[in-house]
């Protein structure tokens, strides 16, 4: 809290530190008013921010479900490729063995082996030219887009003789794929043309049909199938889902791929492989390093969160706080606009408390100096008229009726002077409350009939009108103002003195200007700033109150204009500037 200044100081140095006060309260406020707050940047808005953070709170959970099931895509295409693979080695081998042990047996070939391929791939395109030889496979499965079949049936009795060259070939690579199974983990059946199993990982299932699988059914046909099948029975009860199945469909499915195996567009026979995927548990153990670092991450993002907002509203908030609290301790200057508000409505919020304590602060100290003055001027005229009472008391019987008579002037005199402070005040209340109203004020016939009473009374006022117009304020009101800058250049300017009154436009083509100038004795250096206060006169003796300029600057501030002392070379130059409303 600014420290009070102790009793021995001078008026004048009381009045240097008020001014400092008044000096720094006014230019805060112009220049919050006239968009001090106006930033390099835009500051975001407060509803931004919140949408911010809900947005990327909602967003993390639902990310990693998404990341969850992108990866339990990733993990059965994974296995979609290995099969792929195996089920094409498999097919090359057969496709091996069958040319071989056909030209071994001295048969026809292969020529007229098989069923024709009912989805043939094209040896050209549109143009003409030869496609290349490589044909790689894409992978197909989407665990969040294809349909989980049901279990497959198990094979079928044989309807027809198993052929002896496909049985043949099946005997000689059976022990292969028994022995692959135990690092591969995947199920294979080889079936001939005839949809017969020839060769199988599991057991007791040679020579049985399985044109009952769809998967065979397509493959037979020449196209490649991949598919998705549930692990259980529909409707099964004896389901003991894995620790993580309560959020992984992986884990309840199996990946089936259909290889047909194609000689010369014939289809000889097709290889069926089957797989779980890896479980979601076992993926995410095998990854822990990576969920480790995401997780960390997390809690980054989750820090940095927590930051933004500490940042753009917490700690605005605080400081908006604290510093209305330093104000409610009376500390002077203690709510100014902050520097990092964060948001455009903290900031707009500190602005408008910063202006809002200015204002009171302003009107606090007016309103103290106002209570010092007032009581100042309010106590010569008392003491005067009391010790005048008190004399006649005591010694009125034993007076002359000269001095009798001086003493009744005394107390005539300064209970007139009461009595103008007392009107006066109550017009600089008023002036000080005064409400634009909706009345309009021709200017040019108000300024020339104040002119002409000034003439009567011996003040020569000339008139120049470069610009006529209506200002907003009533007629009354305006008449006032023109006529209390024209009486004190009557009163002050001295003898002989001769009066201008000029009406044009401002520099701003919305604003118009009064200029009322004089040649008089002008206005010292020292006394121009402090004409505008209230109770300051140089005409006390003459009966001056010192309230009048203060008034009229408070009726032209409530319409909107201002009053202002122009340097001049001679004389007192008044500028009134007031928004004119219609062209004349």
């Amino acid at each position: 809290m600014k420290p009070a200044l102790p009793p021995s100081t001078s008026a004048k140095a009381r009045e240097d530190v008020a001014g400092e006060d008044d000096a720094r309260r006014r230019a805060l406020l112009k220049k919050l008013l006239r968009g001090h707050t106006g930033k390099r940047f835009k500051r975001p808005r407060l509803r931004t921010v919140l949408l911010l953070i809900n947005l990327v709170v909602l967003v993390l959970p639902l990310a990693g479900i998404a990341m969850l099931r992108i990866y339990e895509s990733a993990l059965i295409r994974q296995t979609e490729s290995e099969l792929v693979a195996q089920g094409t080695v498999i097919s090359a081998t057969y496709q091996a063995l069958l040319q071989r042990l056909a030209a071994a047996h001295k048969t026809a070939g292969v020529a007229d082996y098989g069923i024709p391929v009912e989805f043939p791939l094209p040896l050209r395109n549109d143009d003409g030219e030869t496609f290349s030889p490589w044909r790689p496979r894409p992978l197909q499965l989407d665990l969040a887009r294809d349909p989980i079949l049901p279990k497959p049936p198990e094979p079928d009795a044989p309807n027809s003789p198993s052929d002896p060259l496909a049985l043949e070939i099946g005997r000689l690579i059976e022990p292969i794929l028994r022995t692959a199974q135990f690092t591969t983990l995947a199920g294979i059946r080889v079936v001939d043309f005839r949809g017969t199993i020839v060769a199988s990982t599991f057991d007791r299932e040679l020579r049985r049909s399985m044109l009952g699988f769809v998967e065979i059914a397509r493959a037979l046909r020449g196209e490649p199938v991949s598919t998705l099948r549930s692990r259980y029975d529909a409707g099964s009860g004896n389901r003991p889902p894995p620790p993580l199945a309560s959020i992984s469909r992986g884990t309840q499915v199996r990946v089936f791929v259909a290889v047909p195996i194609v000689i010369d567009s014939k289809v000889v026979g097709a290889v069926l492989l089957v797989r779980t995927p890896a479980s979601l548990q076992q993926a995410l153990l095998g990854k822990r390093t990576e969920l480790l670092r995401g997780t960390l991450l997390l809690i980054a993002v989750v820090l940095a969160l927590s930051l933004l907002t500490s940042f753009t509203i917490s700690r605005p908030v605080r400081a908006l706080i604290e510093q209305t609290r330093r104000a409610a301790r009376g500390e002077q200057g203690a709510v100014v606009p902050l520097r990092r508000p964060g948001t455009y409505e903290i900031g707009e919020l500190s602005d408008t408390i910063a202006v809002m304590a200015a204002t009171l602060e302003a009107r606090a100290t007016y309103i103290r100096d106002f209570a010092a003055h007032v009581s100042h001027e309010f106590k010569t005229p008392l003491t005067a008229i009391q010790g005048s009472v008190e004399l006649l008391r005591e010694h009125g019987n034993a007076m002359s009726d000269d001095e009798r008579s001086r003493f009744l002037n005394i107390l005539a005199d300064d209970s007139e002077r009461l009595e103008r402070l007392v009107q006066r005040l109550l017009e600089l209340a008023r002036a000080d409350m005064t409400q634009p109203g909706d009345e309009h004020a021709a200017v040019r016939p108000t300024v020339i009939a104040v002119a002409e009473r000034f003439r009567e009374r011996g003040l020569p006022v000339h008139c120049d009108f470069a610009f006529d117009a209506e200002v907003p304020m009533a007629v009354e009101t305006l008449d006032a103002v023109v006529a209390t800058v024209l009486d004190n250049a009557r009163q002050h300017a001295g003898p002989d003195v001769q009066v201008l009154v000029q009406v044009g436009l401002d520099d701003r083509p919305d604003t118009l200007k009064i200029d009322i100038v004089d040649d008089g004795i002008g206005i010292t250096a020292a006394n121009a700033p402090k004409i505008f206060e209230p109770f300051f006169t140089t005409g006390r003796p003459r009966g001056s109150t010192g309230l009048g300029l203060p008034i009229i600057r408070s009726l032209l501030a409530a319409h909107g204009g201002s009053i202002a002392l122009v340097p001049a070379g001679r004389g007192a130059h008044f500028r009134i500037r007031l928004p004119h409303l219609a062209l004349r």
